[in-house]
């Protein structure tokens, strides 16, 4: 059977249990997180509470309570919450073997940006994923860990470094990509290195009824902390594949940067409206203010249109033929795709005509062909664009 037709089925069901586990792993994250920060000390003014909620949610009321440290006596059944991250971890590491690195010429490498063999950009995209837990860990368990503060200005200081060094290895996609795969990693380590251990010392000094460090609870607590504002720029940093006009742009760092950081601060939004702050609006202003910033200053670099009058389509259909038609076939040629990327074909004139808008974004924007594998020219862009531009009409 065609090897290209099974990685696309492996795309589709590794793609699947990424975004369900990883709905379940963040839906659980904003859950608890809401939950903690909302609530209010115990009525009964019982000492073993640290706080209680009353909610009312799908027809029944609910009553949740806090430990200071933990109850008196275990439950017959506990429930756990951290398969939800490893198979979101796993999935989505899959998900980027499969494409970053089995097909790193096309989704990893940009020889204009550094002129990687394949086994080599992949060895530095493991090194990559390791140091970027090998150095938060420490980070963390020193003091500064403790200043949230600090760790704030070391977190969006260290993601501008990672984004400006990657973006200088990979192409601009593959950069993004590996961003987010460094922060998810980092996040599933939180939760198998730190969070469980913790709990785990947590449940057996209650069943042996001995007292519960409060370093062990700590811990957890900080890297929960941690991940629940990186939520968000990872989930930016999973969708960017659809959007070129980021990672394709000059300074796609900055703008990595910036998207990351107003996801950030809408998540404090968030986070101060379940406390009951009331200048929570401030944080949630401060998301917006941070995307316009990335819209208006710091526009996309588009290949300008031939100047003069259009092209013939007879042109553009030979500049198609000739650039394009590798991949956006019924069959593609390219061993890299099973199907045209998008459902994108141009094999015949109404195809090129109808979805002209299309792949003119794509062209528009250098992002396709992919690091420029069948030497688009810029002459052939400005073309292609000009005809588009006058109307897209066949002679």
């Amino acid at each position: 059977m065609d090897t290209a037709y099974l990685a696309e089925w492996a795309n589709l069901l590794l793609r699947w249990l990424h975004l369900i586990t990883g709905m379940a792993w963040i839906g659980a994250s904003f859950y608890f997180m809401g939950l903690d920060q909302s609530l209010k000390p115990a009525k009964d003014g019982n000492p073993l509470i640290r706080g209680e909620q009353w909610a009312v949610h799908g027809g029944g009321f609910y009553h949740k309570q806090k430990f200071i440290a933990g109850p008196e006596k275990l439950p017959e059944k506990l429930h756990w919450s951290k398969w939800e991250a490893y198979w979101t971890w796993m999935s989505g590491f899959s998900l980027f073997v499969l494409m970053y690195w089995g097909q790193a010429s096309t989704y990893l490498i940009d020889p204009d940006v550094a002129d990687l063999a394949p086994w080599e950009a992949i060895a530095i995209s493991i090194a990559l994923l390791v140091a970027a837990w090998a150095v938060y860990d420490v980070i963390c368990r020193t003091p500064l860990g403790d200043d949230g503060m600090a760790m704030a200005i070391i977190g969006i200081l260290g993601l501008a470094l990672t984004a400006y060094v990657t973006t200088r290895i990979f192409s601009g996609r593959g950069a993004y990509l590996q961003v987010g795969a460094m922060i998810g990693t980092i996040m599933a380590a939180n939760v198998l290195m730190v969070i469980m251990p913790g709990q785990r010392k947590m449940v057996a000094a209650v069943a042996n009824g001995t007292a519960i460090d409060p370093k062990w609870g700590g811990m957890g607590k900080q890297r929960s902390i941690h991940n629940n504002y990186t939520t968000l720029p990872v989930i930016f940093l999973m969708i960017s594949p659809h959007y070129p006009m980021f990672w394709q742009h000059e300074k796609a760092w900055l703008l990595l940067v910036a998207m990351a950081l107003a996801g950030a601060l809408v998540r404090q939004f968030f986070n101060l409206r379940h406390q009951g702050i009331q200048v929570y609006d401030f944080w949630l202003a401060g998301g917006v203010v941070v995307v316009l910033v990335a819209v208006f200053i710091a526009p996309p670099h588009v290949a300008p249109p031939a100047r003069g009058e259009a092209p013939t389509f007879a042109e553009v259909q030979t500049i198609m033929s000739q650039r394009c038609m590798e991949c956006h076939q019924p069959r593609p040629t390219n061993p890299a795709f099973a199907a045209p990327p998008k459902g994108v074909v141009l094999h015949t004139p109404s195809h090129i005509q109808r979805q002209a808008q299309a792949w003119v974004t794509q062209v528009r924007s250098e992002a396709m062909p992919p690091n420029n594998a069948t030497g688009l020219t810029a002459e052939e862009r400005g073309r292609l664009l000009a005809w588009v531009a006058a109307g897209a009409r066949r002679d």
